[in-house]
C-alpha cells in the first residue's frame, strides 16, 4: 500500500511540474536567450530591458571598440554571439568568408520601413545578410572658442598652431582614410606608394596629436581637453548637445560615408530570437528611442520625420547630398588590409 501511495505521490509531483511549466507560458518558461555583440554606447539600455520584458528573451550583451576587434573574436571561434552590428566593409568581408547567416526577412516585417537609399548597398546588394541600424559620416568636431581658423579641410589637423590639442581616432581605416582623402586618393586604395605617403603624413602629424582615442573622445571634448578631434557623426551629435561650444564639419575633400547593420552570425544558436530582436530594433518607436539616445542617424524615414526639425537639418545627423561630394563607402580590402595594419603599426611606434 505504501509503495502505491509513494508512486502516486511521485506521479502527482511530475504532473504538477508539467502543468506549472506549460501553465506559466509554455515556450516562454523555457529559457530563451540571445547573445548580442555591439559597439560601445550604441543602444539605449532601456530598450534592451523592454525587449526582455516584451519577449521573455534574456539578452547577454557585450561590446567591442572596432570592427577589427569584433572580426578577430568571431573569426577565432572564441565566441557564440547570435547578433552583431558591424560596418559595411566588414559585413562584405564576413559574407565572403561565410561568417554570416541569411536573414529570413519574412520574420523581420519592419524591414519594409527601411528607406530605399539604404537597401541594395554594395556590401550586401541582395539585402540577404544585413538590416541597416544606423548610418553617418566621419568628420572634425572642434571647439569654437579654441579654434579661430576656418574648419573646412582635413589639413587643419596638421596645423602646428594646434599642437597637442588634437585627438585622432585609434582606428586604422578611419585615420588612414581621412589622410588619403587629404592627399587626393581613395580611402579604399591598395596602392603601396599612396599608402606610404599617408604613413609619412601621419608620422609628420604625430607630434601634434594629444592622443589616439575611441569612445573616450566624447567626454574629453565635452570637457574642453582639446581643440579638435576626428569623430563619428553620431558622437558629434552627443557632444554638441552637452557642450554648445562644439561644432561639426565634413571636410571638403570628402570623407567616409558609413553604414552599421545588424547581422546574424554563422551557426547562431538562437536564430529565431535573433530575427525577433532585429525586427524589434527596426520598429519605428524603438528605433527612435535608440536614435535619440545615441545621436546617430536612422535609415527609417518615419523615424527621421518624427525628430526635431533642428536635428533633421543638422549636418552631423542628416547632411545634404552636396556635402557628401567626394565621400566614399569603405570597401572590403581583403588581403590588402594587411597593408593598412602595417602602416598603422608603423605610425603608432614612430618616435
Amino acid at each position: 500500500m505504501k509503495k502505491i501511495v509513494k508512486a502516486l505521490c511521485i506521479l502527482m509531483v511530475c504532473v504538477l511540474g508539467a502543468v506549472a511549466f506549460v501553465g506559466c507560458g509554455g515556450e516562454k518558461t523555457a529559457k530563451r536567450e540571445l547573445k548580442v555583440y555591439n559597439w560601445g554606447d550604441y543602444i539605449d539600455p532601456e530598450v534592451l530591458k523592454d525587449f526582455e520584458k516584451e519577449t521573455g528573451i534574456h539578452v547577454i550583451y557585450d561590446t567591442f571598440a572596432t570592427n577589427e576587434d569584433m572580426y578577430v573574436k568571431v573569426k577565432s571561434g572564441g565566441s557564440d554571439y547570435d547578433v552583431a552590428i558591424p560596418s559595411d566593409y566588414m559585413i562584405k568581408r564576413m559574407i565572403r568568408e561565410n561568417l554570416l547567416e541569411k536573414i529570413d526577412m519574412d520574420k523581420v516585417p519592419n524591414y519594409q520601413g527601411i528607406g530605399d537609399k539604404f537597401k541594395n548597398l554594395p556590401f550586401d546588394p541582395q539585402n540577404a545578410y544585413s538590416v541597416p541600424y544606423m548610418w553617418g559620416t566621419v568628420g572634425i568636431i572642434y571647439n569654437k572658442k579654441m579654434v579661430t581658423d576656418p574648419v573646412d579641410s582635413w589639413n587643419i589637423l596638421w596645423d602646428p598652431k594646434y599642437a597637442k590639442q588634437i585627438f585622432m581616432l585609434d582606428s586604422p581605416r578611419d585615420s588612414i582614410g581621412i589622410t588619403l582623402k587629404l592627399l587626393g586618393y581613395s580611402l579604399n586604395t591598395s596602392d603601396e606608394a599612396q599608402l606610404e605617403q599617408a604613413k609619412a603624413k601621419l608620422i609628420e602629424q604625430k607630434p601634434l596629436v594629444l592622443a589616439y582615442v575611441v569612445d573616450e573622445v566624447k567626454d574629453k571634448m565635452i570637457a574642453g581637453e582639446a581643440a579638435m578631434a576626428v569623430v563619428w557623426s553620431g558622437d558629434a551629435m552627443f557632444m554638441k548637445e552637452k557642450n554648445p561650444d562644439l561644432a561639426y564639419v565634413i571636410p571638403k575633400e570628402g570623407t567616409n560615408y558609413w553604414f552599421d547593420s545588424m547581422v546574424i552570425l554563422k551557426g547562431a544558436k538562437h536564430k529565431a530570437e535573433a530575427e525577433e530582436f532585429i525586427n524589434y530594433m527596426t520598429r519605428p518607436d524603438i528605433a527612435k528611442r535608440n536614435v535619440e539616445y545615441i545621436g546617430y542617424a536612422s535609415p527609417i524615414p518615419e523615424v527621421v520625420k518624427s525628430l526635431d526639425p533642428e536635428v533633421q537639418q543638422d549636418v552631423a545627423a542628416y547632411p545634404a547630398d552636396s556635402l557628401l561630394k567626394g565621400s566614399e563607402i569603405f570597401d572590403d580590402l581583403s588581403d590588402n588590409l594587411a597593408k593598412y595594419d602595417k602602416v598603422w603599426t608603423e605610425v603608432k611606434v614612430a618616435q
